[in-house]
């Protein structure tokens, strides 16, 4: 079956080879219309249209619709509802700790690793970049600066970031924080190859960009949504040629494999009902979230001088689980015995090896929830042909649909010849009934291969009382349980060590005078809160080892509200 994993071809011969340095540049929302290579005459991209002359690109390559599922793809070259990412917040968006990354199979072989910018796969033990291979790590917390992970009030100018997981105030503009620290680490006097993940936050949602930025796209008379975007891309153009113009100075522009891309389409709506009007989109069809091409097809650039054609355009269909074993097959690296890959190397057709990748389909899936569903929201992909089941609104999927629920879902099916039909304009499901259901057997049997393990396994848990994290932090933004989603309660799914602790909650000032409760399995801790208090102070609190869920909330007149943090930290 297609969804088999494809062998890499990459041996371990010339391992005393130079092995080439790699900088992946990931953007975060920015659309494959993005760029005025892709026809945006309203965009001014100098270096990444330049970037993308000497590059090979893939105009066909696919990623998941949203954050974090792409990510954790990315990083380990897998299907995300392997790796227990299935969402963007909550244990939804956890990395299973077991997952071996590719910043931890390059550390393995003598590369310095280093992430600057966006994680969105966990901020706490074990699931934090520096738990996961990244020697040197500069971070904002959650999905995004501003979120409920991080500080309240925190902002794109002069944010608090995580520098090697210690909070820190920065001076500047964020995305310029993070060009800045990568450009520090490939200046670093070092014989050793390194691999630099600049993971910047833009374009993505706070808009809020340098005036300088947008002013020359409100002159233009832009929609001020579409002017703050573009500045900000604009200021990801900027970056991007200081990065490329920093390889230049350090003499290793020509063993340095640059990547390009975005994780997912672009947000172009601000609310439900609130389009952002005059978004160009390449003539694609969706937006972030979506399953529609727009939400999903996403610019891809890769850059080897000497090794790598310029200027070449192959249609082939790639997507994010590629890039790991491309990367390793570039570098002429072996994948560990241990690790199955539902990627393959794309170095053969980049270099004419081969003259078309082997046929096979990819799948993409997103909804909301604590669980992959079955045949809610989810398109499946081959070279010419695309079957798609749209959910109107995948954010609000907290259950198993019911029989009903499927059937119309069944019946609504989607079917599009993508290669000559890229807009989704025509519909064609009803005319080719045998290959809608052949492509929906192949979902089916890749469905059950990918979420066999999540009836067996508890989601990723924080770690709380370990020596790698003397305190723990839990924030908001991890929260599971149905009270999440009207945001004011919720529980943490954790892992504790035997002990005794002290828990700090930190809240809004109360209203009144109730009680802060901590409740942990059979443990129960309760101390009056006072109208104008905004902490509340648990010592000696005795956790069992175990797995288990964490509350910490407050009760006034038995209406219970959640706390922003709790502190937590082993005592003995």
């Amino acid at each position: 079956m297609s969804f088999l994993v494809a062998p890499l071809l990459v041996t371990d011969e010339a391992k005393s080879q130079e092995r080439p340095n790699i900088l992946l540049i990931l953007t975060d929302d920015q659309g494959y219309g993005d760029l005025g290579v892709h026809g945006n005459d309203a965009l001014n991209t100098p270096n990444l249209d330049e970037l993308a002359g000497e590059s090979t690109e893939f105009t066909r390559f696919y990623v998941n619709p949203n954050c974090s599922p792409s990510r954790a793809s990315l990083m380990t070259g897998r299907w995300t509802f392997r790796t227990g990412v299935s969402g963007v917040h909550g244990t939804e968006h956890l990395l299973n700790a077991d997952e071996v990354t590719v910043a931890e199979m390059l550390a393995k072989v003598g590369y310095r690793t280093g992430i600057f910018g966006k994680w969105h796969l966990g901020d706490n033990y074990p699931t934090r970049p520096t738990d996961q291979g990244f020697q040197e790590a500069l971070v904002h917390k959650g999905g995004g600066i501003g979120q409920s992970a991080g500080p309240p009030g925190n902002t794109y100018f002069d944010p608090v970031l995580l520098h090697n997981d210690t909070s820190k105030q920065y001076t500047g503009y964020c995305d310029d924080i993070f060009a800045n620290q990568t450009i520090e680490f490939i200046e670093e006097t070092d014989e050793r190859p390194f691999f630099a993940y600049y993971a910047t936050n833009l374009p993505h949602r706070p808009l809020t960009v340098p005036d300088d930025r947008a002013d020359p796209y409100r002159k233009k008379g832009l929609h001020e949504l579409n002017a703050r975007v573009y500045g900000m891309i604009s200021n990801i153009d900027a970056n991007v040629g200081r990065l490329l113009t920093t390889l230049e100075q350090e003499g290793i522009a020509d063993n340095t494999i640059v990547i390009f891309m975005s994780d997912n389409g672009p947000r172009t709506r601000r609310t439900k009902n609130d389009v952002q009007p005059g978004r160009y989109v390449a003539g694609l069809r969706g937006t972030k979230t979506s399953v529609y091409e727009n939400g999903i097809r996403v610019p891809f650039f890769i850059r080897w001088p000497g090794t790598i054609p310029a200027s070449q355009k192959l249609d082939d269909m790639a997507a994010h689980i590629d890039v790991l074993p491309t990367l390793l097959d570039a570098a002429n690296l072996s994948v560990p015995d241990s690790v199955s890959l539902d990627g393959r190397s794309l170095m053969p057709r980049i270099t004419g090896q081969v003259d078309r990748l082997p046929d096979r389909e990819l799948y993409i899936q997103w909804h909301n929830g604590p669980r992959p569903y079955p045949y809610i929201h989810f398109t499946v992909l081959t070279q010419e042909y695309k079957l798609i089941s749209p959910h109107p609104d995948p954010h609000s999927i907290i259950r198993q649909p019911t029989p009903e629920e499927r059937r119309n879902m069944l019946s609504s099916l989607e079917l599009y010849r993508i290669d000559e039909d890229p807009s989704e304009i025509h519909n064609i499901a009803g005319e080719y009934p045998n290959r809608v259901d052949a492509m929906l057997q192949d979902y089916e049997a890749w469905f059950h291969d990918v979420t066999q393990e999540w009836d067996h396994l508890d989601p990723q848990q924080i770690h709380l009382g370990t020596e790698h994290q003397p305190m723990t932090t839990l924030s908001q933004f991890d929260w599971s349980g149905p009270g999440t989603i009207s945001g004011n309660f919720g529980h943490w799914k954790v892992y504790t060590r035997a002990g005794a602790y002290r828990l700090r909650l930190r809240f809004d000032p109360a209203a009144t005078n109730g009680r802060a409760i901590v409740r942990y399995g059979d443990t129960t801790e309760r101390q009056p809160v006072q109208a104008g208090d905004s902490t509340a102070l648990f010592e000696g609190v005795a956790l069992p080892e175990r797995n288990g869920q964490l509350e910490a909330f407050l009760e006034f007149d038995r209406v219970h509200e959640g706390v922003r943090f709790v502190d937590v930290e082993r005592m003995d």
